[in-house]
């Protein structure tokens, strides 16, 4: 379902979206934006095309956006919360701090949101209304399939892979293009050598394609680096990444360290494994990948970002399941590609 070529199937609408966010950052142009809000609309875009593509369109799919963004941002700070009874399981049943109550009420409305997506995709096959091959195609045909008797593939299970993909993907990729573009701003030049390498890959009079990144060696590894000092997952490896009997100065965002190293997402080496390791790997690195880079060199290429007036850059972390910017990035976008048609 994830693979590169199931990827390459459905990211031309993720491209899509992501000009949009571009349109959009450009029509501020002299207003701060706030870059992590932004930029979760558009990753939730991507996942939600990729999941069940054009299934909803519309005033429809901007509700359904604002609905996910509050559910996701509920479940991902619930999820994070300490729980007494994870200490003293005999409490468990009495659900002291209402944790249980309010996970079921969130569960309660994911379930809405996707019967209707399914719902809709049922009506339309019924209707013979061809759609374009996408994760929910996948998981309906695999319960239609039955799967095998010891284990047999439900609707449930179907939600649950979706509410996964959903919960795991946005808040986990937003955060790390804001931290990765938070902490550029900090140093002036790792930005004007990201940008150099942009402007010598791409050029000042076309915009970033997907095509593009794997010829980004620096900014590939501004991605690792702000993974380091920022692990999406705050729960993968909370002090290996700052131990400075394995990094040198490891307080210090220092996207050299990565270029011509041995540090991949593999997980073979538990010095660095932003993704985890193992049999419980991320499934979702490749799209990941992709979205993060994308997304990064595109905001990196297309403007110059500052501070506004009087306003200082803080870096601070706020922990959960999901570790987030403690305060949101607020920055000015000014443009930087030679014809303002590249911003349409």
């Amino acid at each position: 379902m994830l693979s590169n070529t199931t990827l390459d199937s459905v990211y031309n609408s993720g491209e899509k979206k992501l000009r949009e966010t571009v349109g959009y950052f450009y029509s501020r142009v002299g207003s701060a934006v706030n870059i992590g809000e932004q930029m979760f609309l558009n990753v939730l875009n991507v996942i939600t095309n990729t999941l069940w593509g054009g299934t909803v369109e519309g005033d429809e799919r901007a509700g359904l956006g604002a609905e996910f963004r509050e559910v996701v941002s509920e479940m991902t700070e619930l999820m994070g919360k300490p729980n007494v009874s994870d200490f003293y399981p005999g409490l468990a049943r009495f659900d002291l701090q209402g944790v249980e109550k309010q996970m079921a009420g969130l569960a309660q409305r994911f379930d809405v949101i996707f019967e209707k997506v399914i719902d809709q995709r049922l009506r339309m096959e019924k209707e013979g209304v061809k759609k374009s091959i996408d994760v929910l195609t996948f998981l309906l045909k695999l319960k239609d399939e039955g799967g095998d008797s010891k284990t047999p593939f439900t609707m449930t299970h179907v939600k649950a892979l979706l509410v996964d993909m959903v919960v795991g993907g946005t808040d986990t990729s937003s955060n790390t293009v804001e931290f990765a573009l938070a902490e550029i701003m900090h140093r002036p030049e790792v930005m004007k050598k990201a940008q150099q390498e942009l402007e010598a890959v791409v050029g000042k009079h076309n915009i970033v394609e997907e095509s593009h990144i794997h010829n980004l060696p620096y900014l590939q590894a501004v991605m690792k680096e702000t993974l380091r000092l920022h692990p999406a997952p705050a729960t993968t490896s909370p002090s290996m990444p700052k131990d400075p009997s394995i990094w040198v100065n490891p307080l210090v965002f220092d996207p050299e360290r990565f270029l011509n190293s041995k540090w991949d997402y593999s997980g073979n080496d538990f010095n660095y494994f932003p993704f985890g390791s193992g049999r419980r790997i991320c499934a979702g690195i490749a799209m990941a990948e992709r979205m993060v880079m994308h997304s990064l060199a595109t905001l990196v290429h297309s403007f110059d970002w500052t501070l506004p007036q009087g306003q200082k850059l803080d870096l601070s972390e706020k922990f959960g399941i999901v570790l987030k910017k403690k305060i949101p990035s607020v920055a000015l976008p000014t443009p930087r590609l030679s014809d303002p048609a590249l911003y349409d």
